[in-house]
């Protein structure tokens, strides 16, 4: 053997060490390399040996989301809470969202993460944590209630591509954008119709309200009318509920109820199955009875037309009213108005039902969002509306000329108007024409009229609001105040019988509400008819509220229908001269 073969077959056998080492090191690198693609991408499939879905199925990881909650101490905590999608769910693009004012949202890829108060986990916290572990990721997100425990957390769900099965009539509402349909723009056909297939996924109705149970849903809505029913068309996976609702604010009056058509509100995920539109509106809809107590203008505002501008001025004219119990009548006397709040004729839900129709909406509100009477609270309207914003928009529609009222020794010599309402059944004035000279002979041009519900209310309204000052008898007549321009003053003559609390609630605080000022006037006993019914030891003369438990009805029938009143003018006379100091130059 010569000693130079084995010198290079060991420099050969180093070449080959060198190489294998490289090649672990290659190996390695790319190994790495691997496993930090993985671990970035879960959704990742870098091998073909599994099927698509199974390892679509093997790399994904939980959703993710988080909820970030402002805390006015500045302290705040997170939890987590994972959600595991549904088997049938994981190849559908799933987009949700958190529609709040006060909170931000964050999309983090698929594990709620909600970020409360400091200190212990309220029950609620702890409920949707437990609702979410529990449920599918297509459910909505847990609820984070603020300070007073009101749920304002909601969530859609959109699906990107109709199903192969889906009805053509479901294939054309896919996510394309809905828009409200603009003044002049004529509704498009059924087969062009468009809504949002975004699912709103709060519930369906709120049946907390002392007043008025309200329903309000978006997506694809459809309104059979001959069966009196909103549905809406729903994820497949969720849930399918249903409501009844009588769309009247006197829920807690079973006789006027009772006059008020019930309408059905539910949720299908059965699109095939739900009623197939007939006409269809780019514009929301507002269901709402004019029946219950409507035909006394009383309750003709603070049953409908308060509650119904503060439900409907969000849409600036560009929704679609519906009513039920309709009364042409009453559709003829509040037509101006109606024509301000919608630019669309209103839908009678009886004649539409009749023809067999069923409309479709963008989203719909059942029911009106009504607060105290003739009163809309700033803090619970969802748009900061308050009464003032109410009297302006009446002021503007039926074209009322004033928004102040005359004032003394403002150089015209003008004497300021008093209006006194005449009523011509029950709760009369006796000495009316006593009354009008004292009125005059404070100051006080006076007018009287007698309020009837056949009045043109364009034509009481301007009377009205030619006025300065208005003096009536407890009755639907005072509603007539809030035609009245801001800063003139309401007199309410109360009839005995303890009923000041009543004559507050319904004409005190909505006139304080409308920038008016207001005179409580409560007459003695000398000055009612009762006196002259019952003995002077009766109950009613010695604790008249304590008849009110004997309910309503007794108290309209007994202390407001059965007397009449004669004022004492001598004690009246300084109500007058206070509701004409009232407009003093300021």
């Amino acid at each position: 053997m010569k000693p130079g073969g084995s010198s290079g077959r060991l420099h050969a056998l180093r070449f080959e060490s060198q190489r294998f080492r490289l090649l672990t090191i290659v190996v390695g690198c790319f190994l790495i390399s691997l496993t930090f693609l993985l671990s970035s991408r879960p959704d990742a499939t870098v091998f073909s040996t599994l099927s698509p879905r199974e390892s679509l199925e093997d790399a994904r990881m939980p959703a993710m989301k988080m909820l970030h909650r402002s805390s006015s101490g500045g302290l705040t905590r997170d939890f987590h809470v994972d959600i595991l999608p549904q088997q049938g769910e994981r190849h559908a693009h799933m987009q949700q969202s958190v529609d709040q004012t006060a909170e931000k949202t964050e999309w983090v890829k698929d594990t709620v993460i909600i970020q409360e108060v400091a200190g212990e986990r309220s029950e609620e916290a702890e409920e949707a944590a437990e609702r979410v572990a529990a449920d599918s990721g297509d459910e909505a997100a847990p609820a984070v209630a603020d300070e007073d425990n009101a749920v304002k957390t909601t969530a859609a769900v959109e699906e990107t591509t109709a199903r192969p099965d889906q009805p053509l009539e479901e294939k054309n509402q896919q996510q394309l954008p809905v828009k409200l349909q603009d003044a002049g723009e004529p509704a498009r056909t059924p087969e062009q119709t468009v809504t949002s297939h975004s699912v709103d996924r709060r519930p369906l109705c709120d049946f907390s309200d002392f007043r008025t149970d309200i329903c309000d849903f978006s997506g694809d809505v459809r309104m059979a009318a001959n069966t009196s029913e909103f549905v809406v068309v729903v994820d497949p996976a969720a849930a399918a509920v249903s409501h009844k609702v009588r769309p009247y604010p006197r829920k807690g009056d079973a006789t006027c109820m009772g006059r008020v058509t019930e309408i059905t509100v539910r949720a299908t995920g059965d699109a095939a199955g739900a009623p197939r539109c007939t006409r269809a509106h780019d514009v929301p809809a507002v269901a709402f009875s004019i029946g219950g107590y409507t035909g006394n203008i009383f309750h003709d505002f603070s049953d409908v037309i308060v509650p119904l501008y503060n439900t409907v001025q969000r849409y600036r004219g560009g929704v679609q009213l519906v009513m039920v119990n309709v009364a042409s009548w009453w559709l003829v006397k509040y037509d101006k108005l109606l024509r301000e709040l919608s630019r669309h004729a209103p839908i009678d839900l009886a004649k539409a039902g009749a023809a067999g129709e069923v409309h479709c909406f963008p989203s719909a509100v059942v029911s009106l969002r009504a607060h105290r009477e003739l009163i809309i609270e700033r803090e619970r309207s969802l748009d900061g509306l308050a009464t003032p914003d109410f009297t302006r928009f009446l002021r503007r529609a039926l074209s009322l000329p004033r928004d102040a009222p005359t004032r003394l020794g403002d150089g015209t010599g003008r004497r300021p108007r008093l209006l006194v309402i005449s009523r011509g059944r029950t709760r009369l004035l006796l000495n009316l024409d006593a009354v009008v000279r004292a009125a005059e002979e404070v100051g006080f041009e006076v007018v009287v009229n007698e309020s009837d519900v056949g009045n043109s209310i364009e034509q009481v309204g301007k009377l009205i609001n030619s006025c300065d000052a208005l003096l009536g008898v407890h009755g639907a007549g005072l509603t007539n105040m809030m035609f009245l321009p801001p800063g003139a003053t309401m007199v309410q003559v109360v009839p005995w019988g303890g009923l000041q609390w009543i004559a507050r609630m319904d004409y005190g605080e909505p006139a304080a509400a409308m920038g008016l000022n207001y005179i409580q006037y409560e007459i003695a006993v000398a000055e009612s008819s009762l006196k002259d019914k019952y003995p002077a030891g009766d109950e009613i003369f010695t604790n008249p509220t304590g008849l009110h438990k004997r309910g309503f009805a007794f108290m309209k029938q007994t202390l407001m229908d059965g007397q009449d009143i004669t004022i004492d003018v001598t004690r009246f006379r300084p109500v007058l001269q206070q509701a004409l100091d009232n407009l003093a130059t300021k």
